[in-house]
């Protein structure tokens, strides 16, 4: 019997090692919000013409890089269209993708396939042939509910937009769809987040996505704001926000799953637990970053460097060169991915993957923030429990608990 045990677990290990998701890439919008630095592509209001034919030949490529990946014969159990506006695409070309996807790696019978999408992007024919193709989980972008902070981001839509989306959403009979707000906004105030918070909860999504503003030094509001200085709220403002979102959303019936997520039971995102569990995925398009083969690999973030790219794959036979992860490597991404889910890391689990020495140097080093109330760690006479930063405080405080790991962990 143990001998069995021991061949099962190996060879769990070894199925979870194939990737069984995939991120597809679709970076056109309509225009560049003031914080993004994704890679994107601008197309204006009107999809006429050469942008129509740039969206078409985009299309066309990324069917090409999924039809020559190297493949480890396992079907999709989630995909996940993320941009730039994925909303941009027509029905047709949403299905060209995912029939390319199906005939080359197989999607799943009840595979998890979400698409981000944008108020004012998408028509209700147009969620209804996204449903029929496939789709079965949206998340919209809101950000916000005040139409100045939409204005001050550079968003194209309007908070009557908003409304008109949801009410799309549900006509589509697409049950399964997110709202994605922002806080810590320039001239943000905590009586608006506490608002867009309330709003959101009133559409009653099965999904809320928080995210903090981050500064990035490439974007609108990187040469225009400094991070700490007014108008952008104050360190103890954006804290007070993350911490009325956790008291807001849960009371609401949302379950703090993530550290920026929530959702009703039944309802997390399952596509997004991959990269927090640290398993393997496939990477589309531009900019798409994947992690197959314990390789981890971002591509091309311009159009043209991406097209040029895949004909090199194409040329190599599908196989990315990249250099593999290291142990250390493997060991610090699982704990800043894995911590970042409210049910933390099993200590067996870190055990078995790292060896008992290591697990114990990680209890070992979180013990002074146990007593801050920011970790929680099991007792010591057991053997077997997590370890799980608390809500809210230790996720407020990942960072210093991180870095104290990354110091213990790697002195390099």
């Amino acid at each position: 019997m143990p001998h069995q045990q021991s061949v099962r677990k190996a060879s769990e290990l070894v199925f979870s090692a194939i990737p069984g998701s995939a991120y597809v890439h679709i970076p056109f919008c309509r225009r560049r919000c003031y914080y993004c630095d994704f890679p994107v592509a601008i197309v204006g209001d009107k999809l006429r013409g050469e942008v129509s034919g740039a969206i078409a030949q985009y299309v066309d490529v990324l069917c090409r890089e999924v039809a020559i990946t190297a493949k480890f014969q396992q079907p999709l159990t989630t995909v996940f269209f993320g941009g730039g506006t994925p909303s941009l695409l027509s029905v047709a070309q949403l299905e060209q993708v995912l029939n390319s996807l199906d005939q080359h790696f197989g999607i799943k019978a009840g595979a998890e396939v979400s698409m981000e999408i944008d108020p004012g992007t998408f028509t209700l024919e147009q969620l209804q042939g996204y449903r029929a193709a496939g789709v079965n989980r949206v998340s919209l972008g809101v950000q916000s509910f005040q139409p100045h902070l939409l204005e001050l981001c550079g968003r194209s839509h309007t908070v009557d937009e908003i409304y008109l989306a949801v009410e799309l959403i549900d006509q589509a009979e697409l049950t399964n769809f997110g709202l994605d707000l922002i806080s810590g906004l320039p001239h943000q105030t905590l009586e608006q987040w506490q608002t867009s918070l309330e709003a959101a909860v009133a559409l009653a999504p099965s999904h809320l996505s928080t995210y903090d503003l981050t500064i990035e030094s490439v974007t609108a509001f990187g040469r225009r704001y400094q991070p700490g200085n007014q108008p952008l709220p104050t360190e103890d403002t954006t804290a007070q926000m993350y911490r009325l979102a956790a008291q807001v959303l849960p009371e609401a019936g949302y379950e703090h799953y993530e550290v920026s997520n929530y959702a009703r039971p039944g309802y997390q995102c399952r596509h997004n637990r991959v990269y927090w569990r640290n398993e393997p995925y496939y990477g589309f398009g531009m900019g798409a970053a994947s992690y197959t083969q314990q390789q981890r690999f971002t591509r091309p973030r311009k159009r043209q460097e991406y097209f040029e790219w895949v004909e090199s794959l194409a040329a190599s036979g599908g196989v990315i060169c990249a250099p593999k992860n290291t142990k250390t490597d493997v060991l610090l991404e699982t704990l800043m991915l894995g911590l970042r889910l409210a049910e933390g890391l099993k200590v067996e689990d870190l055990e078995q993957q790292f060896g008992e020495s290591v697990a114990q140097q990680i209890l070992a080093c979180l013990t002074s923030y146990k007593l801050l109330g920011w970790v929680e760690l099991p007792s010591p006479h057991l053997s077997k429990g997590r370890i799980r930063l608390s809500d809210p405080e230790g996720f407020l405080f990942s960072n210093v608990i991180l870095s104290s790991l990354w110091a213990e962990l790697d002195p390099s």
